[in-house]
């Protein structure tokens, strides 16, 4: 953890918080991850060693606690009180960074992995038929995890990378970046459909919804700064 050797409030948070992965853990425990395994899916790009290390660090500033679960192998992890308050700290950070550090995406910063456990956890399942539906995404432009399955049923979504083995309902097809574009609010859904930016086969019932039940990222309603910088 890294001191400033300064009494500033903002220095004291920045040690605990600065620390690449920190934050973004809070946003994942925030947002209801609460297990190693779900903590890594969020997270797809952090080591098991580096996520450990920063648990342990976040765990001694009492930011969060660790605890075994109960009947289960395991542990798993919830904000105390100071963690909780860092909701509106994260939100602002949301906000901001919306508005004024995205000018520059490489594509690195295109990770699908995330992006489909993002809308793993977001999407409507009120608004696909009854019963069970699988949905397979597939970006084309990607060699490695280029097609996921959602096996959606009335209150859970499993995401998988390999085939479960299921008859698929629909098929979504879309380049990665382009997904991320559409996602995050950067492209709207209804000209990616018009263009075939993102096409869409299969049954009628959850095609024509898919604007219902494919939600955009919460981040994405967020205004962006105007030419002028103001909004």
């Amino acid at each position: 953890m890294k001191r400033y050797g300064q009494f500033c409030p903002i220095a004291k948070s920045a040690e605990i918080l600065g620390d690449p992965w920190s934050i973004l853990i809070v946003r994942e425990l925030l947002l209801g991850s609460s297990r190693f395994s779900s903590l890594q899916r969020g997270l797809p790009k952090i080591s098991p060693t580096v996520l450990n290390t920063r648990l342990k660090d976040l765990e001694a500033c009492g930011v969060i606690t660790k605890r075994p679960i109960n009947g289960q192998r395991g542990h798993e992890y919830r904000l105390t009180p100071a963690g909780k308050e860092l909701s509106s700290v994260v939100d602002a950070l949301a906000v901001w960074g919306m508005r004024w550090a995205r000018d520059e995406m490489d594509d690195d910063d295109v990770d699908v992995t995330f992006l489909m456990f993002d809308i793993q956890r977001n999407i409507l399942l009120d608004q696909l038929p009854d019963g069970e539906t699988v949905l397979c995404f597939q970006f084309p432009d990607l060699d490695q995890f280029g097609t996921w399955w959602l096996v959606c049923t009335e209150d859970d979504v499993d995401l998988c990378h390999q085939d479960p083995g299921k008859d698929v309902n629909a098929y979504i097809t879309c380049q990665s970046r382009h997904m991320m574009e559409i996602w995050m609010g950067d492209l709207p859904l209804a000209a990616a459909l018009k263009s075939e930016t993102i096409k869409l086969l299969g049954e009628i019932a959850v095609c024509k919804r898919f604007s219902k039940w494919f939600p955009l990222s919460q981040a994405a309603v967020i205004p962006r700064p105007t030419a002028t910088g103001l909004a």
